[in-house]
């Protein structure tokens, strides 16, 4: 061991660091050079060995040998961390440039958001939003309401009726008995609307379907009569369908109002069946223990569908039953 020896040492180190190509490479140059197996380390293992008067020249060799080859490392493991980053940085951009897989939040259907902007509407007037069963009783869905035993209504191809027959259930044919229930338990003033689904044995075809969504309203209170009625269509039209939207009553029949109407309403330049609407028949008030004497009221019904139909201008009910996305979509979230 001598000073040349040590030199060269330090000489071989420094060029095995500069060799290294990455960060693994100067590992094992390292450990080669510097590490617990290397010349310089042995060298100071030796030292205990060495005759004192040449201990301290040689020490101060190898401490400074050793300090020479860590500088050199140290030195060239930050080159080559510096490289490795902006390799990695090169190699692993993300370009925002791309176009991001999109996930579509779900929305609600056009049907509940009608029905909730109804609801809405006429809650700001001070109606109550009421619902019930869609299974609903036989005496609910028809006596109650004045249709009587041999209405057509009451047979089979219009309505489903649950067995055993003796059980005297049906799929309500519409929310009315929602109405019915209501003035049962409700002292007068009543103001309700009653939103909800129904059932008919009706075949699905553009203009028809075995289920549907209706929306009734119903008012009983002392004085109420047909102009209270008519301006109340007007008003719910004008919501639905614009500032310029009227309706007209045409005479008709419905066991459950008298006199009775059929709604007509003006959009687009032209008069659209709507729905029905009449004053509420004594005989239903009495069925449901209101004094005809005191109260009177009216009552009206639109099919939440058919309002859809004619505000888009949709011409098939194949798209509004068939849950298609695309046609949901075209209507917005629906989340406000």
């Amino acid at each position: 061991m001598n000073p040349a020896e040590i030199n060269q040492w330090v000489a071989d180190a420094k060029s095995a660091f500069a060799a290294a190509a990455d960060l693994d490479q100067l590992k094992i140059a390292r450990l080669a050079h510097a590490g617990d197996k290397s010349p310089i380390a042995g060298a100071s293992r030796a030292l205990g060995s060495v005759p004192p008067e040449q201990k301290a020249e040689l020490g101060k060799l190898i401490g400074a040998a050793r300090s020479e080859i860590n500088e050199a490392l140290d030195k060239r493991n930050l080159e080559l961390e510096i490289i490795r980053d902006q390799k990695v940085l090169l190699e692993e951009v993300v370009d925002i440039t791309l176009p991001a897989l999109r996930e579509h939040i779900g929305g609600l259907h056009p049907l509940t958001v009608i029905k909730n902007e109804i609801s809405d509407y006429f809650l700001s007037l001070g109606y109550s939003v009421v619902e019930g069963p869609e299974l609903e009783s036989e005496w609910l869905n028809f006596d109650a309401l004045n249709i009587a035993a041999d209405h057509p209504a009451r047979t089979m191809q219009d309505t489903f009726f649950i067995e055993p027959l003796s059980a005297g259930l049906v799929m309500r044919t519409q929310t009315s008995p929602v109405q019915a229930r209501t003035m049962l338990t409700q002292e007068p003033p009543i103001y309700v609307i009653s939103p909800g689904r129904t059932y008919r044995a009706d075949e699905l075809d553009m203009t028809h379907s075995p289920v549907f969504n209706q929306v009734e309203g119903l008012v009983i209170d002392k004085d109420i009569n047909m102009a209270h009625l008519k301006g109340t269509l007007d008003a719910f039209a004008a919501k639905m369908f614009g500032p310029d939207a009227v309706t007209r009553l045409r005479p008709s029949f419905f066991p459950f109002t008298e006199p009775s109407a059929e709604v007509d309403v003006w959009f687009n330049n032209r008069w659209i069946e709507w729905g029905g609407c009449g004053m509420v028949n004594p005989k239903v008030l009495v069925n449901c223990g209101i004094d005809p004497e005191i109260y009177s009221g009216f009552a009206f019904g639109m099919g939440l569908e058919r309002t859809i139909m004619v505000r888009q201008g949709i011409k098939d009910m194949h798209d509004i039953v068939e849950g298609d996305i695309r046609f949901s979509r075209a209507f917005g979230l629906g989340l406000a």
